[in-house]
Formats: C-alpha cells, sequence, structure tokens
C-alpha cells in the first residue's frame, strides 16, 4: 500500500484573508464576556441566508419569509436534546446557539468548503465541548446531543454524518478518528421500558480507528490503539491493539508492530 498523507490546497489570498479574518471576528465576539450567542447566531446566520432581509423585522415580511427569517434565531427553535428529562437546562442553553450555528452552517452553501468548515467548526467546538485539544477536525453533518457532555483530546478527526450522542458522556483521546456515518451512543433504554434510560460514560482512547456506519453502544470502552470495523457493532469493551468486526464486533487479530511513518504536516491543523 501507498503512504498518502494529505496534501495542502491553496487558496487565492484574498480569499484565505477574508476567511480568516471572519473566524477571527466571531472568536473575538464570543471571548467577550457581555457576547450574547442568541444574537450573535441570529445575526451570523441570517447575513448567510438572507443578507438582503438583514435589517428587517420579521413582522413586515410576508408570512413564509416571516417564519423562515425567526429559524436563524436559535431562541425560537427547539432541538430534541431539550425535551430529555436530564438535561442539564442551564449548561445547554449556553451551548445550543453555537449548535444551532454549526448544524445551520453546515447546511448552507459555506458548509461543503473543507477549509473555512473546519476552521469554523473547531471555533464553536472550543465553546462547546468540555474540553477540545489542538487541531480538532469535524467535516460537515456532525451531530451532536448535549454537547457539553464531550470531551476530546488532541489531533482527533471527525467525519461526515457522525452522530456523538453525549446524553451521558462521550470521551474521546488523542489521535483518535470516526469515518463516516458512524453513531457513538452514551445512552440506552430498558428492554420493556423506553423511559428507563441508562447514561453510561462511553470512551474512546488514544489512536482508536472507528471505521465507516461502525456503532458504538454506551459505556463501551474502546481500548488503545484498537479499530472497529466498517458496519460494526460494538456491544463490550474491546482489547487495546486489536481489529474488531462483526455485530456484536469481535477482535479477530491484533494489529501488527511495526513502526509507523513520521506524521507529516496537517494543511488544516491550527495556525
Amino acid at each position: 500500500m501507498a503512504f498518502l498523507p494529505l496534501r495542502p490546497v491553496p487558496l487565492p489570498d484574498r480569499a484565505a484573508a477574508s476567511y480568516d479574518g471572519w473566524l477571527e471576528s466571531i472568536e473575538r465576539e464570543l471571548d467577550r464576556p457581555d457576547c450574547d450567542r442568541n444574537e450573535l447566531c441570529r445575526r451570523i446566520l441570517t447575513e448567510i441566508y438572507y443578507p438582503e432581509l438583514a435589517g428587517r423585522s420579521p413582522e413586515s415580511l410576508p408570512e413564509a419569509g416571516r417564519i423562515a427569517l425567526l429559524q436563524m434565531d436559535p431562541r425560537n427553535i427547539t432541538l430534541e436534546p431539550e425535551y430529555y428529562s436530564e438535561i442539564d437546562v442551564e449548561r445547554y442553553a449556553r451551548v445550543k446557539p453555537l449548535i444551532w450555528l454549526w448544524e445551520m452552517f453546515d447546511k448552507s452553501p459555506l458548509g461543503e468548503n473543507v477549509h473555512l468548515g473546519v476552521k469554523f467548526r473547531r471555533v464553536l467546538a472550543k465553546r462547546i465541548f468540555k474540553k477540545c485539544g489542538k487541531n480538532f477536525k469535524a467535516f460537515h453533518f456532525v451531530k451532536l446531543s448535549f454537547g457539553y457532555n464531550l470531551e476530546v483530546g488532541d489531533n482527533v478527526v471527525i467525519h461526515r454524518h457522525v452522530l456523538l450522542d453525549d446524553r451521558g458522556e462521550i470521551l474521546i483521546g488523542d489521535g483518535a478518528s470516526v469515518a463516516d456515518f458512524a453513531n457513538i451512543y452514551s445512552h440506552t433504554h430498558d428492554i420493556v421500558d423506553a423511559h428507563d434510560i441508562d447514561t453510561p460514560a462511553t470512551r474512546i482512547d488514544e489512536r482508536v480507528r472507528i471505521t465507516y456506519h461502525a456503532t458504538v453502544l454506551a459505556g463501551v470502552h474502546v481500548a488503545e490503539n484498537s479499530m472497529i470495523g466498517a458496519m460494526a457493532v460494538t456491544t463490550r469493551d474491546t482489547e487495546p491493539h486489536h481489529l474488531h468486526l462483526g455485530i456484536p464486533a469481535r477482535p479477530v487479530k491484533r494489529k501488527p508492530d511495526r513502526e509507523r511513518a513520521p506524521s507529516p504536516p496537517d494543511p488544516l491543523a491550527d495556525g
């Protein structure tokens, strides 16, 4: 197999400078002690989706346009986790505007821009998660539950359409990666009564690889340097340094102990 690290992709200087300036302005506002996150979210989303209506009152618009403009303000919408009984209302109120901003950014024309999107989500993740390490990368359509129950180490990569269900707690170690369409849960329902719910912490250790369409169920400890194969369902703790396959996932072989190639510079790393 060939060693194929990521290559740098240059952007026009004007575009790169515009992106950096916009992100820096958002960070400055978020870092202000008096920042109103709901208002910041409303303003940014209005400028993205309806720039021509940025100064308009919703009451001045036709009914459908008024309803659409109301969706730019997180105070006017509800998200599924708000209906969960165990929610910490105060903590969620702090992160909800940023989660809504993240989700609506992804649905906009900006969301598929990898360069801008990774940096934008990184700005938000550092202010949503309980802990977010350096060089965090999330691609588009990652779905969070509470957000504030996530702890993420350094150099973690979350790919497209991943569900991080942190109703309990999810801890992801340094260098872990989660591939497209994977699901990581931290809540489980009783087999008889669906309202009887347990929320154990789910732990993903350092250098774990969770591959395409795999699922990690609540309370599982995915041990260091183990790998969950495509479509596998992990129902119990894994063995370190092993590949796990199947439903339920079982260890099938130990990963080779050969030296890994030195990591090249990441073109999407923190500046």
